[in-house]
């Protein structure tokens, strides 16, 4: 959500975030997999046998990262669960949308500098709020490293789309999903608040905000899996790029989770 050149504006504080950062992507599946592929040519002449077991672990992975059987194994568990949000018995106070990113471009409306995740987001929050139109918006998520804050540019997207401007309240300062419940959880405490973000993303942001005692209702947004129930075709036995990206936010969240847990415990 953040970049790099954010990070380094920052002083020492930041030293442990941007560490945290570096870390994550350093784990992903891409990152290993390039590694596996770079020790390989190291090792070529130095090790051969360590050299091809390098190669293909590498291939193994890569094959079986991009594979969407493999993918929707890894994500249905963490999509499923929380249901989609229905109409609410009571009435909803406030509808939190987590930050996520866009690109800054003046020449393009707002909603056409939100990326995916931010409008996938935005667009179950303007649904929720169709349904309960007492509720206040409250968009989070800070600058990339220059230009307007996640939350300003998805607030002006939703102004845009028609939700009232006296309905949005923003939350410039929140980094990630840890500062955005610290963020948010003074101003919801007591108050029925439902919390947007994306399917795979939710246990997670609900482990932050239960932790600063706020119990919010789960409004999971862009779920990967779908139809499971339904026949697959036969291209769905084949590796995909886009199944990568699936892969790599399964993974991303199954290592935050564990994160959270370790944190837990402290």
């Amino acid at each position: 959500m953040t970049g790099l050149i954010y990070y380094l504006t920052f002083e020492p504080e930041m030293d442990l975030f941007l560490l945290k950062k570096v870390i994550g992507l350093l784990l992903m599946p891409v990152s290993l997999i390039l590694l596996l592929l770079f020790a390989s040519l190291i090792f070529y002449k130095i090790k051969p046998g360590f050299s091809f077991k390098c190669l293909a672990l590498g291939c193994v992975l890569l094959l079986l990262s991009s594979l969407p059987p493999v993918a929707g194994k890894l994500m249905a568990p963490i999509e499923a669960q929380y249901e989609p949000f229905t109409l609410s018995g009571k009435p909803v106070d406030y509808i939190v949308i987590l930050g996520c990113s866009h690109t800054n471009d003046d020449a393009l409306p707002a909603i056409a500098q939100l990326e995916y995740c931010s409008l996938q987001r935005l667009a179950e929050a303007i649904r929720i709020y169709r349904l309960h139109p007492e509720a206040t918006l409250i968009t989070t998520g800070s600058a990339v490293s220059t230009g307007a804050a996640n939350a300003e540019k998805v607030r002006q997207a939703a102004i845009s789309l028609g939700i009232p401007e006296h309905k949005i309240i923003n939350e410039n300062n929140a980094r990630d999903t840890e500062e955005e419940a610290e963020l948010i959880a003074p101003r919801v405490r007591g108050k029925h608040m439902v919390l947007v973000t994306n399917a795979d993303h939710l246990p997670r942001a609900m482990g932050y905000f239960q932790a600063q005692g706020i119990a919010p209702t789960p409004a999971p947004a862009a779920f990967w899996v779908k139809g499971q129930q339904l026949k697959k075709e036969w291209d769905y036995y084949f590796p995909h790029a886009k199944t990568l990206v699936q892969t790599t936010r399964a993974w991303y969240e199954y290592l935050g989770q564990l994160a959270l847990w370790f944190k837990s415990l402290l």
